[in-house]
């Protein structure tokens, strides 16, 4: 078995939005409460987690993660790479460094946003990361785990989603080709960015997101990176198709 816990499934303000007086960010109920967009991924034992934005730390107390085998990363946006710092609390309790897998390009900004981290006289306690290339259609293994790169963009930016086992997580796209669509083609649980319903530069709408569950055939799918602009969960939830759903921070799916 394995499994997918939501960490985040916000926007890169989260919800709710500083100073916003809307229903969704003035809403009590949980699942109106979104972090950044991550996700966690255990399988064999081996623990994966997707994206380290800026509530990292809180994500991982909140999961009690006390192993960490690798950080995927899709892109290089802050609300996707903001909390790497915090990495340095599993180098302590590892003695080793965290595997962090991404596009060269997203690597340069790393090394530039955390060059305290890099350099040759490093100050004792930084963050200590091994950083591997995700090539460009290139499978790699994580601990044995399969992970299958699937490209797509974010406006023009260049991003990556991941397919591992039956699971697909796709996270700020906008766009995705026929060729990669391929990839995602019979997963049993697909995760999508699904912003609003109003259309957006650089995301899918909710109308969007569906179709792209629909044309994978997937059996389960679920929508992150969610705005305050997609309504109550309560009210939205009830209205989406048989297998839809509006995923929520904390939701743990378990799959084969």
């Amino acid at each position: 078995m394995a499994s997918i816990t939501f960490l985040g499934t916000g926007t890169s303000q989260g919800v709710p939005v500083i100073s916003c007086p809307c229903r969704v960010c003035a809403s009590g109920d949980p699942r109106d409460k979104r972090l950044r967009s991550s996700v966690l991924v255990e399988s064999g034992g081996v623990v994966i987690v997707i994206d380290a934005g800026p509530d990292f730390r809180q994500q991982m107390l909140r999961e009690d993660v006390n192993h960490l085998d690798a950080i995927l990363l899709t892109h290089e946006h802050k609300d996707h790479i903001g909390g790497l710092d915090d990495v340095r609390a599993y180098n302590y309790t590892s003695r080793k460094p965290v595997d962090i897998y991404a596009a060269v390009r997203v690597q340069q900004i790393i090394m530039k946003d955390f060059d305290y981290a890099f350099g040759e006289n490093r100050y004792p306690g930084v963050p200590d990361m091994n950083l591997h290339t995700i090539g460009p259609g290139r499978p790699f293994t994580v601990k044995g785990i399969e992970v299958i790169p699937v490209e797509g963009r974010h406006y023009r930016l260049p991003v990556l989603g991941f397919r591992i086992g039956a699971m697909a997580y796709l996270t700020d796209f906008n766009y995705i080709g026929p060729e990669e669509s391929e990839k995602i083609k019979g997963v049993d649980i697909l995760v999508i960015n699904a912003l609003r319903k109003e259309p957006h530069l650089s995301h899918f709408t909710l109308e969007q997101a569906i179709g792209v569950g629909r044309a994978a055939g997937a059996k389960q799918v679920y929508f992150t990176h969610i705005s305050h602009q997609m309504g109550l969960y309560r009210e939205e939830e009830p209205l989406l198709p048989e297998g839809y759903h509006l995923a929520y921070d904390g939701l743990k799916i378990e799959y084969q």
